[in-house]
């Protein structure tokens, strides 16, 4: 199968995070039994979803190309097409998924289906995640796997989109949750009362003034659009009627962190601003409790290190550059040690909104390096 046709039936699967993946999982399963590969699925605790890991050929350490099945909702969004279809129009492919990141999917997968009838002297592997728009979070169940392997892969290729230029790192991020607990009391004698949202707004003031500090004395990356560590306060939620002072508030922070910066120091420094703050309420029923929901490393792969190298000669370009979103590959290289690049078709320009698409071009030029990939696979690296 050809990879638009095979992007065509991805783009079908709705694999918001919230639903399944199984059926997608499924079929791609079914395919690659069809050509002799036998797959492995990791399943969840509930058994609502599975990643896939599959090995085509040769034996040793191989090339492993990465990506996730899940995407973000469409809801409230104005789409012009069927967001759960694959519509062409114009030498682009439009739906939910085309450019993060069923385009490189289909383009792999087309490759390991022609893989399945080659002599490969070095392996290729196909791992495929679950969860990823939610925090990275399926594909820790992988790594485990891979962690108890005799061999771990020697290369990975993240296929999120690059507009196919070879990126060698991305921000870590962790996100974390404030509740901050105050004292309920009449807004009549409000003063009597501690009001949580106050205590919130002061923990506010207090993530954008080490903002501040980041921005203007910080690690810096010019590589990066913005080349500083990031703090940004999502959402904040509190209050129950104008007329009663708010007992509890909480608001939802992150950190967007260069490989310069640590996120735990980071966050520390944020827990003893919120010390501090509870300190000054003078009141025993203050507190700001924060908890980390979830996090992942950060990517910084040697520019000059044999994997970028490696992969500029797939692509035939010399260009190098950091990206702005978070990959799975950061997790990859902590966690496995394996070299990690980022590369596929598309821009995340046209992700996570109404009428999102992956041009034709950008697929032929994904297939082109990923049939030279399987060259090299041939002949053994």
């Amino acid at each position: 199968m050809k990879t638009l046709d095979i992007l065509d039936v991805l783009l079908g699967f709705d694999t918001t995070s919230a639903r399944s993946n199984l059926e997608m999982i499924d079929w791609i399963a079914g395919q690659l039994q069809a050509r002799g590969i036998t797959p492995a699925r990791i399943m969840n605790d509930a058994g609502s979803k599975a990643n896939l890991y599959a090995t085509i050929g040769g034996d040793g350490a191989g090339v492993m190309l990465s990506g996730h099945t899940d995407v973000v909702p469409v809801d409230g969004q104005d789409w012009s097409f069927p967001p759960f279809a694959a519509t062409r129009k114009d030498g682009r492919v439009y739906g939910r998924g085309a450019a993060d990141m069923k385009g490189f999917l289909a383009a792999a997968l087309s490759m390991g289906f022609a893989a399945a009838d080659r002599d490969l002297v070095t392996p290729l592997h196909l791992a495929f995640s679950y969860d990823e728009e939610i925090g990275c979070i399926g594909v820790r169940s992988m790594i485990d796997m891979l962690a108890k392997a005799p061999q771990r892969p020697r290369l990975c290729i993240v296929g999120e989109p690059t507009g196919m230029a070879v990126a060698t790192g991305h921000k870590g991020k962790l996100a974390a949750r404030a509740l901050c607990r105050g004292r309920a009391g009449h807004s009549a004698l409000a003063p009597q009362a501690l009001n949580a949202i106050h205590l919130a707004s002061d923990l506010v003031a207090a993530i954008r003034e080490l903002q501040a500090d980041l921005a203007g004395s910080g690690a810096q990356d010019p590589a990066y659009d913005v080349p500083y560590s990031t703090l940004h306060v999502g959402r904040i939620a509190g209050g129950v009627a104008l007329n009663i002072v708010p007992e509890t508030c909480t608001l939802d922070f992150e950190i967007r962190n260069l490989a310069g910066d640590d996120a735990g120091e980071l966050l520390e420094q944020i827990r003893a601003r919120a010390a501090a703050i509870v300190a000054q309420a003078n009141d025993p029923s203050a507190a700001i409790e924060i908890e980390v929901v979830n996090s992942y490393p950060g990517l910084d792969t040697d520019e000059a290190g044999w994997a970028v190298e490696f992969v500029r000669s797939l692509t035939g370009s010399n260009l190098a550059m950091k990206v702005a979103f978070g990959t799975e590959g950061g997790l990859f290289s902590r966690d496995l040690g394996v070299p990690t690049v980022v590369c596929g078709p598309g821009d995340m320009a046209q992700g996570h909104k109404a009428d999102e698409y992956v041009s034709e071009a950008q697929l032929a030029q994904c297939d082109a390096m990923l049939a030279r990939l399987l060259e090299r696979l041939e002949v053994g690296l």
